[in-house]
């Protein structure tokens, strides 16, 4: 499948089924954020592997865009590996990079079959704490994953739907 195909294809999944995920299809996917392009290459992403009871528990007790996920990635950054701006004071690319690292997950997992869906819905100061996260890493996002259930389909009015590139794209 080339890209574009895959990009059109790919849908928010919100229904997982209870297949587990095997592990040479976990690597690739991890192996897909760790060579997501990230400012100055600093990679200043931890990702969390959330799948045992307990952790997706707790991820569940905190937001309930962890759908039935058979595993959660909580995708962080951590701000003493970010980029910093020199000309813009307190810019930093921490979301940025965490967020590319996760849309490349995100594609790499649809490839190998395996839906996801982009989430946020959750306070990020409750996340750390019942994750005892270090106090420089920042939960950025969540890619709840998993193969699809029988009854997963897309939103059809959300998938299809794009405005003109005339309206998004301007040259100048």
């Amino acid at each position: 499948m080339d890209f574009l195909e895959l990009a059109a294809d790919r849908y928010s999944v919100r229904s997982y089924s209870d297949r587990p995920i095997e592990p040479e299809k976990m690597e690739r996917i991890l192996k897909a954020g760790q060579l997501a392009p990230t400012a100055v290459n600093f990679q200043p992403q931890k990702i969390y592997v959330l799948k045992s009871p307990e952790a997706i528990g707790k991820i569940r007790s905190l937001t309930r865009f962890a759908y039935d996920a058979p595993v959660v990635l909580l995708v962080c950054a951590d701000k003493t590996k970010v980029w910093r701006s020199p000309s813009e004071h307190g810019y930093d690319t921490g979301e940025m990079d965490a967020s590319i690292v996760c849309t490349h997950m995100m594609l790499e997992a649809w490839a190998l079959g395996i839906g996801s869906v982009w989430v946020r819905g959750f306070d990020s100061r409750q996340v750390a704490k019942v994750f005892d996260l270090p106090e420089q890493v920042q939960p950025i996002c969540l890619l709840p994953i998993g193969y699809p259930s029988d009854e997963s389909v897309p939103y059809e009015e959300w998938h299809s739907t794009f405005r003109p590139l005339s309206e998004t794209v301007e040259e100048r």
